[in-house]
């Protein structure tokens, strides 16, 4: 059995990645706290619910800084595999933690839909711009950071959704203090917090499939065993082909080979992690080469 000893090496800006998270992290906590004043100074539950949207997010950014540190944490005897799945982890977290959320700010704004309370629209109206000045300063820090990273996809969801809720906090300021609209204030809270619950959902599966070890989206362990045996030398038949995520964007294989009888092994055991490599983006593999029949049912489904 052949071991790719590849294991995940810390990426080149993982130390910046690193840094802004923690001053995203500083900057969110800061306006939460003004936010949170103004909402109860004006009475507004679109910059109260804006604040507790900043509150978790802190939290979440938190969680990001520490799972980005954590994650960078060499292999150890325990952790063959290191500490990379605590991004996953952190995602999954951060994405249930605005399902809850958003179930409180719905009750609170069917409550005051019944029973509409007063609102300094001014008031609302300069702690909403200035928080919304903040999250898009906040979101461009946190740009250009590698898709396949799901603990800063995470972050950046969590200031989204603070984006989202400081745009709603905005027009329903306009709206309250140009029509006396105080309806305008618990309803744009609600429209916010359901276009929030669709990117939490999205990241809540993705993380969950990462944790279920599902195989990665456009890879098929079927074809993954056809391309080996028509491309990679010496490969008679590839079977018991298993892919998985360790992390966002780092693969996994498992797989057993059968090669020609005149296959040198150490050359096609080169061959299958180079075409592993250059097609699946795998890159760790372990690999079983099989002189003869598997003798394993699980190799022939």
């Amino acid at each position: 059995m052949a071991h790719h000893h590849a294991h995940p090496a810390p990426a080149s800006g993982a130390r910046r990645r690193e840094s802004r998270l923690l001053f995203a992290f500083a900057l969110t906590t800061l306006t939460l706290i003004v936010e949170a004043v103004g909402g109860w100074l004006s009475g507004s539950l679109a910059l109260l619910a804006d604040a507790a949207h900043m509150l978790v997010d802190a939290g979440a950014l938190l969680f990001a800084w520490l799972g980005a540190r954590f994650a960078r944490r060499p292999a150890d005897a325990r952790r063959s595999f290191g500490y990379a799945r605590l991004e996953v982890l952190v995602g999954y977290t951060n994405a249930l933690s605005q399902f809850v959320l958003v179930a409180w700010i719905v009750a609170e704004a069917v409550m005051r839909l019944g029973n509409p309370q007063p609102i300094l629209s001014g008031t609302m109206l300069v702690v909403a711009l200035a928080g919304l000045a903040v999250n898009l300063f906040v979101l461009f820090v946190l740009s250009g950071h590698d898709h396949a990273d799901v603990n800063t996809a995470a972050a950046r969801l969590h200031v989204l959704g603070d984006l989202l809720g400081s745009l709603g906090a905005v027009a329903a300021a306009l709206l309250i203090g140009g029509f006396g609209w105080l309806w305008a204030d618990p309803l744009l809270s609600v429209a916010v917090s359901l276009l929030i619950l669709g990117n939490a959902w999205r990241l809540l599966r993705r993380s969950a499939h990462i944790l279920l070890e599902g195989t990665p989206e456009g890879i098929d362990a079927g074809i993954v065993a056809s391309t080996l045996s028509a491309e990679a030398e010496g490969v008679r038949e590839a079977h018991h082909v298993h892919v998985w995520q360790l992390a966002g964007g780092y693969h996994i294989a498992t797989l057993h080979v059968r090669l020609h009888e005149d296959a040198d092994p150490d050359r096609s055991l080169a061959s299958i992690r180079a075409v592993l490599h250059d097609r699946f983006r795998i890159e760790h593999a372990t690999v079983q080469l099989d002189r003869l029949d598997c003798g394993d049912p699980r190799c022939h489904p």
